[in-house]
């Protein structure tokens, strides 16, 4: 078992990885995860200056590698958010595109059960500016209920059954695909 570590820049971020579906997918994948996840509470905490500490919290829990979650916002590409946050030893770090909510886009089965509706499909998930905003405006459309928050978003995307498997699986959603891929590689070499 490799003990990981996740500093994620937001709380859907750590709600996401402390899920239970998602703990298995470690867990059945030699990972053991050390919780709880550290929220940084937005990008600009994943600077250099101030990332250290959050690292340093969880050297002392004996992780074998840190693993930071990040979303590529507004950086135009994913080597300037990595360079903004500074590569280290022992670290990972996954940009989502654009955002994380861009997965949920991507989790087609989720999505299809959260809209009682079987045929349905978003085709360019990361090609989304802004895929909160997308999934507000989608579950008004197909529920007639919208969420006021993140929060609810990520709260009703776990209950109706989201895995970060799923959004790998879609076509057009390389960055979900390239973290458990990223993980997959990591356990392998250890």
């Amino acid at each position: 078992m490799v003990k990981i570590g996740f500093i994620c820049e937001g709380k859907t971020e750590k709600n996401v990885i402390e899920s239970d579906k998602f703990q298995d997918w470690l867990k059945i994948n030699g990972f053991e995860c050390s919780l709880p996840v550290i929220d940084a509470k937005g990008n600009g905490n994943l600077l250099p200056h101030k990332i250290e500490a959050l690292r340093r919290e969880l050297l002392d829990r004996n992780v074998q590698k840190i693993i930071i979650l990040t979303d590529l916002d507004i950086d135009s590409c994913i080597s300037l958010t990595r360079q903004r946050i500074t590569e280290r030893d022992n670290q990972i770090i996954i940009v989502a595109v654009k955002q994380i909510e861009a997965w949920f886009l991507s989790d087609t089965p989720t999505l299809q059960s959260l809209f009682n509706d079987s045929s349905f499909i978003f085709e360019h998930p990361e090609q989304e500016i802004n895929p909160f905003l997308t999934l507000q405006q989608l579950l008004v459309s197909k529920t007639n209920r919208g969420v006021g928050s993140k929060g609810i978003l990520v709260s009703r995307m776990l209950k109706y059954g989201f895995s970060v498997e799923n959004a790998a699986q879609h076509p057009n959603c390389s960055s979900a695909h390239y973290f458990l891929t990223k993980l997959r590689t990591l356990a392998s070499a250890n």
